[in-house]
């Protein structure tokens, strides 16, 4: 990628895109090649990003994203706000599992995890708050895109699927069973789908207009996992942060 090939806010863009959760450190050198960039055109953006607080600079020389960013990240709706709100459920449901529990959000193709608790003992989980997963290989990505756009659920379904351990989806046709019954069950339950020793049971956050907006999920072994008694304790936590942000079930 070419630098003249970039606006002036695309190259900006590019040098904050080139951290992420596997770089969280870059040198300037490092930024620059990440970024696509010469090294004088990053020297002088980083600088600008630095000034502002988006950046912070160790004395090491290294650069990292600055506080000023997650003051910014903090305002958004999807983000810190909900994580707020879903945070006493959350909590409950942690005190009724002793399991993993997480709270997700999709953007785009990709679910996005804003909140985890963690269990002392649980089952390990390849996840932090901030980290992305394609939506077929989670529960949360289950629920999440079993409840999107009928046409965006299609397009997903005929996209190459990723596999992460030989239980992943990556049969359409399976996908789209599978999608069926979240619909149909109001829970997703997702096995061995990105290691093969958890299981997760989620089930989707609806908003005050009804739509589904986010997922909870508790993620257990899988060796001795108690879906039927877990399904009842996620249904509950979604619900009640469904409640939270203002979502009334339309009488039966």
């Amino acid at each position: 990628m070419a630098t003249t090939t970039l606006s002036a806010p695309d190259r900006l863009l590019a040098v904050l895109a080139a951290f992420d959760h596997g770089h969280p450190a870059l040198s300037l050198t490092d930024i620059s090649r990440r970024a696509g960039l010469t090294l004088t055109t990053a020297h002088r953006l980083v600088g600008a990003l630095t000034e502002w607080g988006a950046l912070e600079r160790d004395e090491d020389g290294v650069y990292h994203v600055g506080l000023r960013l997650w003051e910014v990240a903090a305002l958004a709706p999807r983000g810190l706000a909900l994580r707020q709100i879903a945070l006493p459920y959350l909590e409950d449901l942690y005190e009724a599992t002793h399991e993993n529990v997480q709270l997700a959000v999709r953007d785009g193709s990709e679910v996005v995890y804003i909140e985890w608790i963690s269990g002392r003992s649980a089952v390990g989980v390849r996840i932090q708050v901030g980290a992305r997963w394609p939506l077929h290989a989670t529960g949360v990505g289950l629920a999440l895109l079993a409840h999107g756009d009928p046409a965006f659920q299609e397009a997903y379904c005929e996209r190459p699927l990723a596999a992460f351990t030989p239980y992943t989806f990556t049969d359409p046709a399976r996908l789209r069973r599978e999608l069926a019954e979240v619909r149909h069950s109001g829970v997703a339950v997702s096995s061995r789908q990105i290691t093969n020793d958890a299981l997760s049971v989620a089930a989707p956050v609806r908003g005050a207009g009804g739509s589904v907006v986010a997922a909870v999920s508790v993620v257990v072994p899988q060796v001795d996992a108690q879906v039927p008694v877990l399904i009842p304790a996620v249904r509950l936590a979604a619900r009640g942060i469904s409640r939270a942000l203002g979502w009334r079930p339309e009488p039966r």
